[in-house]
């Protein structure tokens, strides 16, 4: 199954109009949402509630987030839930290397292999 995002709230402005672009020019589109659209989290939501949402609905968050995204993480697989996955975003990442990543991984990785940990990207 491919890959689905999270994208964070953090994220909502270049990253995700690189991801926009991305799309509409691709034959198979990254699947993407974004913390504030209707149906995700909306924009303001806690860590752990974007978490549980992520689980529930099986994406991977993507994040810049890396101050406290860990800890809430370690906290939910603790009280026996799952995740996705969390890719964090380094601060000084290229638009391209990151969009490409992800296209990468959604299309030719398995979730098995992100599920419950922390990736840094790209």
């Amino acid at each position: 199954m491919r890959l689905k995002f999270l994208v964070d709230e953090n994220l909502r402005g270049p990253l995700w109009y690189a991801l926009v672009r991305h799309n509409s020019r691709c034959r198979m589109p990254i699947d993407i949402v974004r913390v504030g659209d209707v149906g995700a989290p909306a924009c303001g939501t806690d860590d752990c509630a974007v978490l549980a949402w992520a689980e529930e609905h099986e994406r991977v968050l993507v994040t810049l987030d890396e101050r406290t995204i860990p800890s809430h993480l370690q906290a939910h697989l603790a009280d026996g839930h799952h995740s996705p996955g969390v890719f964090l975003v380094r601060a000084h990442s290229a638009l391209r290397s990151v969009v490409e990543f992800l296209d990468l991984a959604s299309q030719f990785s398995d979730s098995h292999e992100w599920m419950n940990r922390v990736t840094y990207i790209p």
